[in-house]
């Protein structure tokens, strides 16, 4: 401390000092490269000006897809954390604390019930920046207990996939994971519950190879990539360049993939008139065949 500190009063001092500003508060837009205030592309869904439909977490999801933003968080099983004591150039316990620590979340599947319109339901979420939304033994335990709970509470199961994949990490015990997940989904078929899948960005691997595919109804995000091999490992295969907007939502649905893609700001009305009449909500008879 100077002379000149010494000096200064309080309050003056209070008024010059700097503050540290986060770094969050302005948001670049990856299409058009627009700057966007925080708050106002809170408001807007996390959906640019552009149409750029941004990457959300669990808490957005639910709080966008539920009325009023009401919904009950489900806990999830606890899990082995690293049985295979795996590392490359980090620690594997060390990579899932951080990432806890980044997103506040037990893993890359988060539960929760509530009210789409009025209509009961039970929806899954993927995070993506939980380590890039992977399938591992957490995510795959997560997902049964999601089928499990939507049965024992007779509720439609909607699940918002984001992955890069399999979970490198846990090797053969990630690959478990997709015929288990598989045989949920069965389950929920058996009892007669509609499963509806809603594809976002990015939607790859071994999640897309299993449970991302087998729903009922297939929704999509704008410009959600959704595939098993990226476009690059395509490219540099094959050595050639790949048609504009290939394995994107909407080449998917033009191909018969994907049933409809559906912007974030009409995502929870389109699911409610889905679930309606999947779950019958107004009780309509059923139409008799023509003698």
């Amino acid at each position: 401390m100077n002379w000149l500190s010494k000096l200064t009063p309080p309050g003056v001092k209070k008024i010059f000092t700097k503050r540290e500003t986060p770094d969050n508060l302005w948001v670049k837009c990856p299409k058009s490269g627009e700057m966007i205030f925080h708050a106002d592309l809170a408001n807007a869904l996390h959906v640019t000006p552009a149409g750029y439909h941004m990457r959300i977490g669990p808490e957005y999801r639910f709080a966008y897809t539920f009325d009023d933003g009401q919904f009950e968080r489900l806990d999830t099983p606890d899990v082995a954390v690293d049985p295979l004591k795996f590392k490359d150039d980090k620690k594997y316990t060390d990579r899932l604390k951080a990432a806890k620590a980044k997103t506040g979340e037990k893993d890359a599947v988060a539960l929760a019930v509530g009210n789409i319109e009025g209509v009961a339901a039970l929806v899954l979420v993927q995070n993506f920046a939980f380590m890039g939304g992977s399938l591992g033994m957490a995510a795959g335990e997560a997902f049964i207990t999601a089928c499990e709970e939507a049965i024992k509470r007779h509720l439609p199961l909607v699940v918002f996939t984001a992955a890069g994949g399999a979970r490198m990490q846990e090797g053969a015990l990630s690959l478990m994971q997709m015929p288990r997940t598989t045989i949920g989904v069965q389950r929920l078929r058996e009892a007669g519950l509609p499963y509806i899948v809603v594809l976002t960005d990015p939607t790859t691997g071994g999640v897309t190879a299993s449970y991302a595919m087998l729903g009922d109804v297939h929704l999509a995000e704008p410009g959600a990539l959704i595939c098993f091999a990226g476009p690059r490992v395509i490219e540099q295969t094959i050595r050639e360049k790949l048609p504009e907007g290939f394995q994107r939502a909407e080449f998917l649905k033009d191909k018969g993939m994907v049933d409809k893609v559906v912007p974030r700001k009409d995502m929870r009305e389109t699911l409610s008139k889905i679930l309606s009449v999947l779950m019958n909500v107004n009780r309509t008879p059923p139409v008799r065949a023509l003698k």
